[in-house]
């Protein structure tokens, strides 16, 4: 990836620190050698400045280095994982001020301490390769980070869906469904919906929709093996691109496709707008209302309401989690989706948001999950019922989890489905709530009997309860944290002897 001229300035200023570092020269000693003034060269090593080619030239003689060596991107080996982060473009993709982090102090970090900072992104990108993780994964991290943040909540679009909403005069009652929204956009927008031609183009099957600009026309290919739910969503991105101008965009949700950091925050935006105005915040928060005060709890309830608004079991569960910390405080909740092919044992979490915690359970590479947790055991059921003809479009289940070494509690529902077209794979949607006073005081059918306790774990590897019949493997994580205490156990009883 070519870099671009911020980069290169860095890396030109990185370069020209480690090679007056390496022949013991300060800045002083530079600036007489050259001509040039210490804070001259202090900016151009700090990647505020680039030289013209007669002051490169005073620096390559009084360096004792050559020309094309000097201006070479190619960087020394202690400073290799700083080229490779910089080529990769990262620093200047990621909007960093989203975070609280001012760019040019992260650049004055790089040119203060390039050596000892090499070594850490070094471990860092080492880490990253390990996981087999890519810089399209790194965003979405990012970009789950960034959600968390601010609780999925984000004031400022919920306001442009209420406007969309004022200007199109729909009132609070209406749900918007695949028909108004393919309206709105072929009308209003100028859109084309097309039919992707799965026999012509048999690669693009798995994909949902895909965004084309050409000629002044905007045309939009739908996969023809979505759902009415499905197409209603993917509109309403559209109108979400649209209304709100959101220019570095993405043309389909597939992970090939994304280029940058701005991209996925673009998509990330225009569905927010799309859950939005579809599922309404003040809407749903009444029917919340009325369910949380019930005193037994009834899965179907919950299904009903998903299919009230015409949505899918996933955008349904992140709407909740946007309007559970704003209209009820509600804060401490995590989103999880767990896919599985049915008969398989295997399980894998493809999808995750923590809101004001780190909560339990979360991604744990290479180990097994622990399979008395609702979002498995649902999956399970729902193959089950599949091999007999008998299984619901949407199976809803909940639990009250409680973490064997923790002694945390959460109240845990989750949603099973089949994704067709891909035979025999299985979803599974989940939210957690994190059980304390608060929330017990609002949620009225905690109590209720109909809501299976169960106590779970991380994963089998890490369980201390050994006669588990779910077991899936041998606690060696477990075994091998009491091992290393009984050797310093043993190491501190030997030094006091």
């Amino acid at each position: 990836m070519p870099l671009n001229q911020d980069n290169i300035r860095l890396l030109f200023g990185l370069k020209l620190k480690q090679l007056r570092l390496d022949k013991k020269l300060s800045l002083s000693d530079l600036s007489q050698k050259t001509g040039l003034s210490l804070s001259y060269i202090n900016e151009i090593e700090k990647g505020k400045k680039y030289p013209k080619s007669d002051k490169i030239m005073a620096l390559s003689e009084a360096l004792d280095v050559d020309y094309d060596s000097l201006v070479s991107i190619k960087l020394s080996k202690k400073l290799e994982p700083i080229s490779e982060l910089l080529q990769s473009n990262i620093l200047t993709e990621l909007p960093l001020e989203m975070f609280g982090i001012d760019p040019a102090d992260l650049l004055e970090m790089l040119s203060e301490a390039p050596t000892k900072l090499s070594a850490f992104i070094g471990t860092l990108i080492e880490i990253a390769r390990n996981y087999n993780m890519s810089v399209e994964q790194f965003y979405f991290s990012a970009l789950r980070t960034y959600q968390e943040m601010y609780d999925n909540y984000f004031e400022d679009i919920e306001q442009e869906a209420e406007r969309f909403l004022a200007q199109q005069g729909i009132p609070e009652n209406l749900i918007l469904d695949e028909k108004h929204l393919a309206d709105v956009l072929t009308h209003q927008f100028g859109y084309e919906i097309v039919a992707i031609d799965e026999e012509k183009y048999p690669e693009l099957s798995g994909v949902r929709s895909l965004y084309v600009h050409k000629s002044g026309r905007n045309r939009l290919f739908i996969s023809p093996q979505l759902e009415s739910n499905q197409k209603a969503f993917v509109y309403g991105r559209e109108l979400g691109y649209e209304f709100m101008k959101l220019k570095n965009r993405l043309n389909s949700t597939h992970l090939v496709e994304a280029e940058s950091f701005e991209q996925l925050l673009s998509n990330y935006k225009a569905s927010y707008f799309a859950s939005a105005i579809i599922i309404k915040g003040a809407l749903l928060a009444k029917k919340m209302e009325a369910f949380f005060a019930k005193t037994e709890f009834d899965e179907e309830d919950l299904v009903r309401m998903i299919e009230f608004f015409n949505t899918t079991p996933e955008t349904f569960c992140y709407r909740l989690s946007s309007v559970l910390p704003k209209y009820f405080g509600i804060s401490q909740l995590f989103f999880f989706r767990f896919n599985n092919f049915a008969g398989q044992s295997r399980v894998d979490i493809t999808k995750e948001m923590h809101i004001s915690r780190k909560h339990i359970p979360h991604t744990i590479k290479d180990e097994h999950y622990c399979r008395r947790w609702v979002a498995l055991t649902a999956l399970y059921e729902l193959a089950e019922l599949q091999s007999r003809q008998n299984a619901k479009k949407i199976l809803c289940r909940a639990q009250t989890s409680h973490y064997i070494d923790t002694k945390d509690q959460y109240w845990v529902v989750s949603f099973a489905k089949s994704m067709s077209p891909t035979p025999n794979l299985n979803m599974s949607v989940s939210m957690g709530i994190y059980l304390n006073d608060d929330v017990r005081s609002k949620i009225k059918f905690l109590d209720s009997s109909s809501i299976p306790h169960r106590e779970v774990n991380e994963t089998c590897e890490r369980c201390t309860l050994f006669d588990c019949k779910e077991r899936m493997a041998a606690p060696t994580v477990l075994q091998r944290k009491r091992k290393n205490e009984a050797i310093k156990k043993a190491m501190a009883q030997l030094t006091k002897e």
